[in-house]
């Protein structure tokens, strides 16, 4: 086990390495100048970035020290947000965004499971046609769309109740968290429900089921002891993708109810050809991304040994 995990790290530290090239080249190949803003730099401050990032010096010279800086995990000063380093901004508000994708993802892993495990039961009967039809909305509508009926139904209930149950943005409160994460783990929690679907119904013809029916195992007890915990297996395979996904994947969500997350200040920097930012948050989210896939993937070589074998 040790050995596979060492593999896994390896290749995640290569994987990053391949992200931040990516970025650094693709950043470079952007027409325009990093300095150049809707406010003027003024000499000396422009001569000081440069010499810093050595933005004065050929390219293979910049990605050097771009790489000695991400290495010791340095990811500059902001070009447009004054005295603001992207470590600062990371720090900050990653924390939203990560409370907003654990709530979302807990609501996905949930709903997922249950619902997938409810549609394998009524196979082709009245369950399993609604809730597959609603999982195939839930896959085929852009976030954007969810988010913006998410808002339109949070002022209808609030109009309705006379109240305001749940706020319509912001942020700093449970009420703030419930609708946006629900919002944004729709889709997540859709694809959960056909993956969990499809497998509780392979693990249904498998020969230790028809065995446990034959020996006149009550229903429940098949369903609870080797039906789900056998089918839940590709579930947590890609539960860790699907966290990091849902975690780096709110930039609409949190536009659409003025979440201070990351997310949002990486949009923003995008607009502003913040280039500091946007190679920070780059390179932050696809570490975050690959690190949860190693852990997914160590935690499965405990639950599945043939795994480690292959």
């Amino acid at each position: 086990m040790f050995l596979y995990s060492i593999k896994r790290l390896i290749q995640g530290i290569v994987t990053v390495w391949f992200i931040a090239t990516a970025t650094f080249f693709a950043m470079h190949g952007v027409p325009g100048d990093p300095l150049m803003n809707d406010k003027a730099v003024l000499p000396e401050i422009r001569a000081n970035l440069e010499a810093r990032y050595g933005l004065d010096k050929p390219i293979a010279q910049q990605y050097w020290i771009y790489l000695k800086n991400m290495a010791s995990g340095d990811f500059g000063i902001s070009f447009t947000q004054q005295n603001r380093e992207v470590n600062d901004i990371i720090r900050e508000h990653f924390k939203v965004s990560a409370t907003l994708g654990i709530l979302a993802i807990v609501f996905a892993a949930f709903g997922g499971i249950l619902w997938g495990a409810l549609t394998a039961l009524y196979r082709n009967r009245m369950p399993d046609i609604v809730i597959m039809f609603l999982v195939i909305l839930g896959i085929s509508v852009p976030g954007f769309v969810f988010a913006a009926l998410g808002q339109l139904s949070v002022v209808e209930i609030n109009d309705w109740l006379g109240f305001t149950l749940f706020p319509v943005a912001g942020w700093g409160t449970v009420q703030h968290m419930i609708v946006p994460s629900m919002v944004l783990g729709l889709g997540t929690m859709a694809f959960l429900t056909r993956l969990m679907r499809s497998s509780m119904l392979e693990i249904a013809s498998s020969d230790f089921i028809r065995t446990a029916r034959s020996k006149g195992l009550p229903v429940t007890r098949i369903l609870r002891k080797h039906q789900l915990r056998n089918a839940i297996l590709p579930v947590i395979t890609v539960l860790g993708p699907s966290i990091a996904a849902i975690t780096t994947g709110g930039f609409v969500v949190e536009l659409v109810f003025a979440i201070p997350g990351l997310g949002r200040y990486f949009v923003q920097a995008v607009q502003q050809s913040d280039y500091t930012v946007i190679m920070g948050t780059t390179v932050f989210y696809g570490a975050f991304l690959v690190f949860m896939v190693i852990v997914v993937d160590v935690i499965y070589g405990f639950v599945d040994p043939r795994v480690r074998l292959e």
